[in-house]
């Protein structure tokens, strides 16, 4: 008996609260036009659906009181037919907001709606649909935030796969925008070895570095490479480091700095060839620059780098003045004894020592310097082949 008017209690106490429904909606949204400057400043079009999940919120509640059954048992589709809207529109903290407005209305109206007897329980039963509202707003978010990710790091792949091609057009441009990328231009990137962790992973650790270091980049894992592209960048080598530890262990280029995403291929294209040929510097700083692995890649068979080798530290001794290219070889040929040298060319050592700063000057390599004096010897070797090449068309 007892049992049967309980039943009829809440019955009842559903019945008030579905005449009331409209009502209460109209105070929830008048609650926060009063409380939320955010909800204020929406536009009118989402202000009228927020009204809408604040009623069908309300709605869900009275449906859940009319039988809660032994679990509770709350989704996000109480939210009504627009979640996806809902997450773009509001931030986690103004839904709760949003959540407390409406839900304290209903709280405040429990003892005139409730059937007598039944206001403790009303009252309970709004404290934890409450709860669970705010749980399933959570969920929301964060299968929001996850499908975004997700997307975000497809869209990552699609661009940097079109950067390497060399096919990077306005509709990459504006992929590229849509993920955040600034274009302020001056663009390096960064190749290495990726590592074991699965690409969505490996994309969501680069863009919290990269967040750290205040820089905007794009990355994808291409097979077992990791590619970075940074925007707004100053000295590759510098901006670079702050990536570093992103990549797997192994050796990490950075290609120079260009224009921009449009002419990032170049950029790329010189880091991919200096990172095939870094195995045969063991000792390259990490990272190092797509610039210091000249002579390894021209070795490698990277006819750029040849070409640039040649012009770099031959031609221009060649065709200088001061017997600068006779001097650097008697230095070499002297095991980078300045005496030696000195002693062959029957001069000064000062003279030797001012010839070299010279060679240093001109060339970008210092040749007093092991790692100068290596480029130096394959510059010359491979200009003087160019050299027989060009005069007498063989090898």
């Amino acid at each position: 008996m007892a049992n049967d008017r309980a039943v009829n209690d809440r019955a009842a106490t559903v019945r008030r609260f579905e005449r009331a429904i409209a009502q209460l909606a109209t105070d929830a949204i008048q609650r926060m036009d009063e409380t939320l400057p955010w909800y204020r400043a929406m536009p009118p079009d989402e202000r009228s659906w927020v009204g809408l999940v604040a009623q069908a919120g309300i709605a869900a509640f009275i449906e859940w009181f009319r039988d809660p059954g032994p679990e509770l048992a709350i989704t996000a589709d109480v939210f009504g037919t627009a979640p996806r809207e809902l997450a773009r529109a509001v931030t986690l903290q103004q839904t709760v907001e949003l959540i407390r407005a409406t839900i304290g209305v209903v709280e405040d109206r429990a003892n005139e709606l409730a059937a007598p007897g039944d206001e403790q329980l009303v009252r309970e039963a709004v404290l934890l649909y409450s709860r669970e509202i705010a749980f399933a707003a959570a969920q929301i978010y964060a299968q929001a935030a996850e499908a975004r990710g997700a997307w975000d790091a497809r869209l990552e792949a699609l661009v940097v796969d079109a950067l390497l091609r060399g096919e990077v057009d306005e509709a990459i441009r504006s992929r590229a925008s849509a993920l955040g990328w600034g274009q302020r231009g001056q663009v390096a990137v960064m190749v290495g070895r990726a590592t074991d962790a699965s690409p969505d992973a490996v994309a969501d650790s680069v863009q919290r570095a990269a967040k750290a270091a205040h820089l905007d980049v794009i990355s994808a894992v291409q097979g077992d490479r990791l590619v970075v592209a940074i925007d707004g960048v100053v000295d590759p080598v510098s901006a670079a480091k702050a990536m570093a530890g992103q990549f797997a262990p192994g050796p990490v280029v950075a290609g120079p700095v260009v224009a921009d995403l449009t002419s990032a291929a170049l950029s790329a294209g010189e880091a991919v060839a200096a990172l095939r040929a870094a195995a045969a510097w063991p000792g390259a700083p990490r990272p190092v620059s797509s610039e210091q692995l000249l002579p390894e890649r021209a070795l490698a068979g990277d006819a750029g780098a040849r070409a640039r080798l040649i012009d770099q530290g031959y031609v221009v001794l060649a065709d200088g003045s001061g017997d600068l290219l006779g001097t650097l070889t008697s230095y070499l040929d002297a095991s980078g004894s300045i005496e030696g040298a000195a002693r062959a060319l029957f001069v000064h050592p000062n003279t030797v020592r001012y010839r070299l700063r010279r060679v240093a000057e001109v060339t970008g390599f210092v040749p007093t310097e092991a790692r100068g004096a290596f480029a130096l010897r394959i510059a010359l070797t491979l200009g003087r082949l160019d050299d027989v090449v060009r005069h007498d068309g063989y090898l």
